[in-house]
């Protein structure tokens, strides 16, 4: 007796070898991309003294959040198929999270300052 609660969907992909060859070169080529920059993250962070009043701290921390925003736009495009979708919907989902995001770094980067300059007095 057949079980009709189980669908095996691997069954249905009609693709042949040279598409899933250049699928598995992108997703090769994302997550060496990924943890390239990960790994330059924890670099920057391990070796670079935190000093507020250094032009390099601030130079590193804008690189933090750009590295970060370029992991982020990585996985929501390749890993989570944005990137297939339709431009207007792509849109719809990203731009509030966009204006959300600008939010917070404001916020961070601006109490961040605040919490120093007080201390500091």
């Amino acid at each position: 007796m057949e079980r009709d609660d189980v669908y095996e969907y691997s069954l249905d992909t009609h693709h042949d070898e040279a598409q899933g060859k250049l699928i598995r070169k992108k997703i090769y080529f994302v997550t060496i991309l990924l943890t390239a920059v990960t790994a330059v993250e924890v670099v920057l962070g391990a070796f670079i003294k935190q000093d507020p009043e250094s032009w390099v701290w601030f130079t590193v921390k804008w690189a933090f959040i750009l590295m970060t925003i370029l992991k982020a736009w990585f996985i929501v495009m390749v890993f989570m198929h944005l990137k297939d979708e339709r431009k207007v919907l792509r849109n719809i989902i990203l731009v509030p999270y966009l204006i959300f995001m600008s939010y917070l770094i404001f916020i961070a980067l601006t109490e961040g300052n605040a919490v120093h300059d007080t201390w500091m007095n």
